[in-house]
């Protein structure tokens, strides 16, 4: 990355003074210790997945609840949490949820090799914190949208060292305890990583079989949760969806056309991800911006669609600002989020009820930037890529090139974990 002093680069990835992690600290302290005051059972969603867990451990079935979307082995998942006492339920569920986006957070910087003590580190972190609503909605829910947070970006940084049967564990362990994270798939695919490919299907496959075995309903998951998934019938659920397939016809937009526009764009998004992955640049930045485009491709289709998903792909895509090419320099990027402030009061949009309209436009004008990133950044990347490599010197360029060999050397046909 380039570092100079007439780069911003070169502020950011210097070391943070002590202000300032303190300022981090006492915003994490306070949101944590909020979240254990106002929620039980760790959060909204949280209890949602422990319930279902009770209810197993008391002869029922999970999947009475319709609005348990989860895999079988996300039932096994969380029964150590429902064998817990309430009280200590209240309290670790928040604190595993804030430890779980640090870590997160401080695997996005591993992987662009930024310093775990620098400013970045710490801004980045508290301005996710602090500026980005999503993120104290996430803590105080307890949605397992946080194991996507972290496993993503543990995952690339696992590639990124050419370990890429271990990412695709890491992968597969995911969706295992929500399929949010199942479009990663085509990373994969696209690297032509066959055993990492087999990781990341058959760990959630045999781990969620086994699971259904000991479930008085084995069948719950296809039966009632993947026709509720595909058709996304339920009112309520829908006031709070940011995809344009949920988002458009409240607009008067007929249902048909809605979903046909969304797969289109999430469709276009995946060509720009695949673009993204054969073009140029350091490893670290086109891996983290071909799988942000792949979510967000995705979050553009799926069913349901919540704000709090684009904390799996803002991390990877704002610790990469270093790089003069990462999208993170693009305005667009910066503009997309203002939707999210917190605090701030849009007319009309006041309601709880009409909050996916902000949604739905920070979710589709991230996806446009990424996109477009991915097609037509090119040049910002390359140019990033040589400056690096004249800042390290011959040895620098050299590590670089061995990095890219290993993080693309799927292309030519070759299997592998």
């Amino acid at each position: 990355m380039v570092t100079g002093k007439s780069d911003i680069s070169g502020w950011l990835v210097r070391p943070a003074g002590g202000c300032l992690w303190a300022g981090l600290a006492a915003v994490l302290g306070a949101l944590t210790v909020h979240t254990v005051l106002v929620t039980s059972d760790g959060g909204m969603d949280n209890a949602i997945v422990v319930d279902a867990a009770r209810t197993w451990l008391d002869g029922g079935s999970p999947y009475d609840d319709r609005h348990f979307l989860y895999f079988p082995s996300a039932v096994m998942a969380a029964v150590p949490q429902a064998l817990l006492p309430r009280s200590v339920l209240d309290v670790l569920a928040p604190v595993t949820v804030v430890l779980a986006l640090v870590a997160g957070w401080v695997c996005a910087l591993l992987l662009h090799r930024v310093p775990l003590r620098s400013r970045l580190a710490a801004l980045g972190l508290l301005g996710l914190a602090a500026c980005f609503a999503p993120f104290g909605q996430l803590v105080r829910l307890g949605n397992w949208t946080v194991t996507a947070v972290l496993a993503l970006p543990l995952c690339l940084l696992l590639v990124s060292r050419g370990r890429w049967a271990a990412g695709g564990a890491v992968i597969g362990v995911a969706v295992a305890l929500k399929p949010l994270l199942a479009p990663m798939a085509l990373l994969f695919l696209f690297a032509r990583r066959w055993t990492a490919l087999a990781l990341v299907v058959l760990v959630p496959a045999v781990t969620s079989v086994v699971a259904a075995l000991f479930l008085p309903d084995p069948t719950g998951f296809l039966t009632r949760t993947l026709p509720f998934l595909v058709t996304g019938d339920d009112a309520f659920l829908r006031l709070y969806e940011a995809s344009p397939a949920a988002v458009l016809p409240r607009l008067g937009m007929p249902q048909g056309p809605a979903t046909a526009l969304a797969l289109l764009a999430g469709a276009a998004g995946v060509v720009c991800a695949y673009r993204r992955w054969r073009g140029p640049g350091p490893a670290s930045l086109r891996l983290a911006e071909t799988s942000a485009a792949l979510m967000l491709s995705a979050f553009l289709v799926s069913r349901p669609s919540y704000n709090h998903y684009l904390l799996v792909v803002l991390p990877l895509l704002l610790a990469g600002l270093p790089y003069a090419g990462a999208v993170a320099r693009r305005p667009w990027f910066w503009l997309a989020l203002v939707p999210q402030l917190p605090g701030v009061t849009w007319p009309w949009l006041e309601a709880g009820t009409r909050r996916a309209f902000r949604d739905a436009l920070t979710l589709g004008v991230l996806a446009v930037t990424v996109a477009y990133h991915c097609v037509r950044g090119a040049g910002g990347a390359e140019a990033a890529e040589g400056a690096e490599a004249a800042e390290g010197g011959e040895g620098a360029q050299a590590a670089e090139g061995v990095e890219a060999a290993e993080v693309r050397g799927g292309r030519g046909g070759r299997g592998g974990g």
